[in-house]
C-alpha cells in the first residue's frame, strides 16, 4: 500500500514533533540560581562543595568536636562555687560540762546561724584532664579528616553523574541525527519504490527502522529528567530549580589521559590517614589507663562569711568571717583490678586497629589493580571504537550511495546504519567509562583534588 500525501505529511510533523521534544528535554527550564544557566563540571564540583548537605554536617562535627574538647579539658581551669546555709534552732543543743567538780547541763551554739560561702578548686595534676588536653588535637584532626572524605566522596560522585547526563545528552544528539537521517533514507526508498526501482518492502523496513529509532531517542529523552534529579541531589542544588550542564566532548575526550606509571602510595588515601588518626588516639588511651594509677591533685580555697545572731532580725549585723586554703591528694590504691583490665582493653583495641591496617592496605591495593585495569582496559576499547565510528560512517555513506544506484538491496543501507549508530553511541558508552574509571584510579591513588 503507497502511503498517501497526507499520511507523509503526519509523519513529517510527528518526526519534527519528536525531535523538538527531546531538544526542550535537553535544554529545560532555566534559573539564574547560581549566576549562570550553564554549568561546567568544575562549577557543579565547587557549589557542591559549598552546599551539599552531607558536607555541611561535617563541617557542624568539626564545630560539635572541638566544643567537647573545651568542655573536657575545662577541667584545668579554676572552678568556682557559691553556696549559703541557714540554720534556725527550735532547740538549742544540750551539753554536759563540769564545773567545779559537779556536771552541769547547758545549751550550746546559736540559734540562728547564716553561712555564705566561696570555694575555688584548681587541678594540679589529674590523669583524665591530662588525657583530654593531648589527645584534643586528635580528636580535631579526626574530625577534619572527616570532612576531608567527603569531599573526595563528593567530586568522585558528581563527577560520575555528570559524565552519565552528559552521556545521554550526547546520545540524543546521536539518535536525532540518526532520526533524520532514517527518516531521509524513509522517503528515498519511497520515491524509489514510486519510480518502480525497488519492491515495497524497502520502504516499509525504513519505516520500521524510523521507528525504532525514534523509539530509542523518546526512552533517552526520558531518561534526562531522573539524572538530572540525581545530579542536584549530589550537588545539593535546590529541586525546584533547573540549570544546564555546558561541556566540550573533544576537550573531555583530550582529558582521558593518565599517568599510569605513578606508584601507589597508601599515605595519600584519606581512609589510611583516618586510620592513623585512630591508632594515635588508641595509644592516647592506652597511656590514659597506664596514668590512672598515679594520684590527683589539687588544690582549694574556701571563704565563709558566717552570721550568728540569736536574735533573727539582728542576724546580719555581726559576722564572722573565716577562711582557708589547702592542697589535696587523692591516690587510688586498690580498685578491684579495674586499671589493670583497663591497660588490657585498650592493648586489645590497639592489636585490632593494627590488624585494620593490615586489612586497608590489602583493600587499597586490590581497589588500586582494578581501577587501573579497568581504566586501560576501558581506555584501549575507547581507541578502537573511534576507529570503528569512522570505518562505519564511511560503509554507510558508500553503501547508501550504492542503493540509490541501485547496485545493493535496502537491507544493506539497514546493516551499514545500524552498524553506524551502534559504534557512534558505543563510543560515547566508551569515553564515559574510561572518563568513569579515570575517577576512580585517582581516587584509589588518593589524587583527587577539591
Amino acid at each position: 500500500m503507497i502511503p498517501s500525501a497526507k499520511a507523509k505529511q503526519t509523519l513529517f510533523i510527528a518526526l519534527v514533533f519528536t525531535l523538538l521534544s527531546a531538544h526542550s528535554h535537553t535544554a529545560a527550564a532555566q534559573t539564574q540560581a547560581v549566576g549562570s544557566d550553564y554549568l561546567t563540571l568544575s562549577q557543579c564540583i565547587d557549589y557542591a562543595l559549598h552546599h551539599q548537605p552531607s558536607l555541611k554536617q561535617s563541617v557542624i562535627n568539626v564545630a560539635i568536636t572541638r566544643t567537647n574538647n573545651a568542655i573536657n579539658i575545662s577541667g584545668w581551669l579554676p572552678q568556682v562555687a557559691a553556696s549559703a546555709t541557714f540554720v534556725h534552732y527550735n532547740q538549742l543543743p544540750t551539753s554536759q560540762v563540769t564545773i567545779n567538780g559537779n556536771p552541769t547541763t547547758t545549751h550550746t551554739g546559736i540559734s540562728n546561724t547564716l553561712t555564705p560561702n566561696i570555694s575555688v578548686t584548681e587541678a594540679l595534676f589529674s590523669p583524665s584532664l591530662l588525657f583530654y588536653a593531648t589527645s584534643s588535637k586528635l580528636y580535631t584532626k579526626q574530625a577534619l579528616q572527616s570532612i576531608d572524605s567527603n569531599k573526595i566522596g563528593i567530586v568522585s560522585d558528581v563527577s560520575k553523574s555528570f559524565y552519565n547526563l552528559l552521556l545521554t545528552l550526547e546520545e540524543i544528539n546521536v539518535l536525532r541525527e540518526d532520526t533524520v537521517r532514517l527518516f531521509k533514507n524513509y522517503m528515498d526508498a519511497y520515491h524509489q519504490y514510486v519510480g518502480g526501482i525497488v519492491d515495497e518492502t524497502d520502504y516499509q523496513e525504513a519505516g520500521i527502522s524510523l521507528n525504532n529509532s525514534k523509539a530509542q531517542l523518546r526512552q533517552t529523552m526520558e531518561n534526562v529528567t531522573p539524572q538530572y534529579a540525581q545530579l542536584k541531589q549530589l550537588m545539593g542544588f535546590p529541586s525546584s530549580s533547573q540549570f544546564n550542564i555546558s561541556f566540550d566532548t573533544a576537550e573531555m575526550a583530550r582529558d582521558i589521559n593518565l599517568d599510569t606509571t605513578e606508584q601507589l602510595q597508601y599515605e595519600k588515601r584519606i581512609e589510611y590517614q583516618q586510620l592513623q588518626t585512630a591508632r594515635a588516639i588508641q595509644h592516647k588511651v592506652i597511656d590514659y589507663s597506664r596514668f590512672t594509677f598515679l594520684p590527683s591533685l589539687n588544690a582549694y580555697y574556701d571563704y565563709n562569711y558566717q552570721f550568728e545572731n540569736n536574735n533573727l532580725p539582728d542576724l546580719l549585723h555581726t559576722a564572722y568571717p573565716n577562711s582557708y586554703f589547702g592542697i589535696g591528694v587523692n591516690l587510688p590504691i586498690f580498685t578491684g583490678l579495674s586499671r589493670v583490665e583497663g591497660i588490657h582493653k585498650a592493648k586489645l583495641q590497639a592489636q585490632i586497629l593494627e590488624w585494620a591496617d593490615v586489612s586497608l592496605k590489602s583493600e587499597i591495593y586490590t581497589e588500586y589493580t582494578t581501577a587501573l585495569a579497568n581504566y586501560k582496559g576501558n581506555l584501549y576499547n575507547l581507541q578502537m571504537l573511534q576507529q570503528n565510528v569512522a570505518l562505519a560512517r564511511r560503509v554507510y555513506n558508500v553503501v547508501q550511495l550504492q542503493y540509490k544506484e541501485g547496485i545493493v538491496a535496502y537491507l544493506n543501507v539497514i546493516t551499514a546504519e545500524s552498524n553506524l549508530i551502534t559504534s557512534e553511541i558505543g563510543y560515547l558508552n566508551a569515553l564515559a567509562q574510561v572518563l568513569s574509571s579515570k575517577i576512580d584510579l585517582k581516587r584509589a591513588m588518593g589524587n583527587i583534588s577539591y
